[in-house]
């Protein structure tokens, strides 16, 4: 499934012209600032459908961002890929538009034109799939870096830690579920996230995927810097009283 989506995006992608020319001297808030907050940071997606679980929600991006940024969530991430999670990227725009968060561009990054595209779109950050970048991780890392994007570059086996390690990644996502196999594993976040601490990573760490419940949230406190959720709160229909029970069983407010 990995394959068919990076090639089917990486088509789509080289086809059309490249016009992106950022503003680089535009502010954008920051992605790292936000999950280093203390206590346990929530990154809110706006999601509509995903392989694994077909559709979620019909959702109206921007109304669903505020309601998240109202609720306290601390960043936002935003679908962009169309085929398979029905995101575009002028939902990226419009989000941007609609509120003052930290927006995360989730998307299969596979063109180095989609590192510019981002910025120009009011991305802070972009997702790096280590699974689909392989030995490429380095060199995207650092072409977001010249375009003033932070990056959170997604794991979910030793091999994809050490790659990340090596680029000199400073946001590790820890993605539970297999993206070849699409199964979820609730033990890989923990599990890849002590390993990271051991080899001396001093980064970011969020854990992503399979997060529904406040025990589960509750769990992360005090190992993760944050967690991304995106079923859950897309499905509760209240996206505001959502965001307010996780940080609620996350003693956001205490710590």
């Amino acid at each position: 499934m990995l394959g068919e989506i990076c090639r089917r995006r990486l088509a789509e992608v080289s086809a059309r012209p490249y016009h992106f020319s950022p503003d680089l001297s535009r502010p954008i808030p920051s992605f790292s600032q936000a999950l280093a907050l203390p206590g346990l940071s929530l990154i809110a997606e706006v999601k509509r459908k995903s392989p694994s679980q077909g559709d979620i929600a019909a959702l109206d991006a921007p109304a669903v961002a505020r309601a998240y940024e109202q609720g306290g969530a601390r960043a936002i991430s935003v679908l962009t890929e169309p085929h398979y999670f029905a995101g575009s990227e002028e939902d990226l725009r419009a989000v941007r538009q609609a509120v003052g968060l930290p927006l995360l561009r989730k998307d299969f990054i596979v063109h180095p034109s989609q590192i510019p595209e981002a910025r120009a779109l009011g991305a802070s950050a972009v997702l790096l799939i280590v699974a689909a970048l392989g030995e490429l991780t380095g060199a995207y890392l650092e072409l977001s870096r010249k375009n003033g994007l932070e990056a959170l570059v997604e794991i979910h086996d030793e091999r994809e830690l050490d790659i990340a390690l090596e680029a000199g990644a400073s946001i590790v996502g820890i993605n539970n579920r297999d993206l070849v196999s699409l199964k979820v594993n609730m033990d890989t976040a923990p599990r890849l996230g002590e390993l990271a601490r051991s080899r001396s990573f001093e980064g970011l760490l969020v854990a992503e995927s399979g997060y529904s419940t406040p025990e589960e949230v509750r769990s992360l406190v005090g190992r993760f810097d944050a967690v991304l959720v995106g079923t859950r709160l897309a499905r509760s229909g209240n996206w505001q009283k959502a965001i307010e029970a996780l940080m609620a069983a996350a003693d956001y407010r205490r710590i």
